[in-house]
């Protein structure tokens, strides 16, 4: 079982609500830091480079009344538990083999992979920033393939946007859209997938 990270087992970690937030909370200029974040998101979290390097580029080019350790401190605190989702997960480690397929900066992905004891159920992570691929990219779902050494039809991917659902079935995954815990309960067992 393949799982998507934010807005299926946590909050999203850098995702249009939690630049809102952030741009609301240190008063930055949204078109500007917009601007600057989409030149250089993807390449974020392909791995390319730093957190602090792309903070540097987008938040701290110029002169600010707060430092980059405060910056990164406020994302990391938006990270929260997707608490009935997570016990899905909780409850199927041990039962079937567990890995992530994720696009996340390599700081942020770590942080929350540690923070949220990730590494006791899941046994890999097919993280971007560690591959070098985003989904939904079906390069990232034939890694993932190779790395447990499943094939396409002994896999399930579960995520909660459309466009990673379709690159994951475009390989022959299963897949499930993510709405809620009770419907993925119910995807799951209809799956064959006893929780």
């Amino acid at each position: 079982m393949f799982w998507d990270i934010g807005g299926v087992l946590l909050t999203n970690a850098w995702d249009h609500h939690e630049r809102d937030l952030a741009i609301e909370y240190f008063r930055l200029d949204k078109v500007e830091f917009e601007s600057r974040h989409k030149e250089l998101a993807n390449r974020l979290e392909q791995g390319e480079f730093t957190l602090e390097h792309y903070l540097k580029q987008t938040v701290f080019y110029e002169p600010r009344t707060f430092g980059v350790e405060d910056f990164k401190g406020f994302m990391f605190s938006l990270s929260k538990p997707k608490a009935e989702t997570l016990e899905i997960a909780r409850g199927l480690a041990g039962k079937y083999s567990m890995a992530t397929i994720n696009n996340e900066s390599r700081e942020l992905n770590q942080y929350r992979i540690e923070t949220f004891g990730l590494m006791d159920h899941f046994e890999m992570f097919v993280s971007s920033c560690f591959v070098g691929i985003r989904k939904p990219d079906e390069r990232i779902y034939r890694l993932a393939m190779d790395l447990t050494q499943n094939a396409a039809e002994e896999c399930c991917f579960i995520d909660d946007r459309q466009e990673n659902i379709d690159g994951a079935r475009k390989v022959g995954m299963q897949a499930i859209l993510l709405r809620d815990a009770p419907q993925l309960r119910n995807d799951l067992g209809n799956l064959g997938i006893e929780i």
